[in-house]
């Protein structure tokens, strides 16, 4: 399926749309918010490894895709 253009959409596809793109971000803030709570839980208990790294690498993803977003 197509995307239409803003001019082209009704008023009631507009306001479907706008409450997507509310939700994705507070979404991605919750999940950032979550692993930095794992990152600092692994290093107050002294437990370097995979359980620091793979949380810094979402983050870097989520970041990533969230500026990704912003530019379209």
């Amino acid at each position: 399926m197509k995307q239409k253009e803003p001019a082209q959409q009704t008023d009631q596809e507009l306001t479907q749309e706008a409450k997507k793109s509310k939700s994705t971000p507070i979404i991605d803030a919750v999940l950032i918010g979550f692993l930095v709570g794992i990152i600092i839980y692994s290093v107050v208990a002294n437990t370097w490894g995979l359980v620091t790294l793979m949380p810094l690498f979402l983050i870097y993803g989520l970041i990533k895709k969230s500026k990704k977003r912003k530019l379209k």
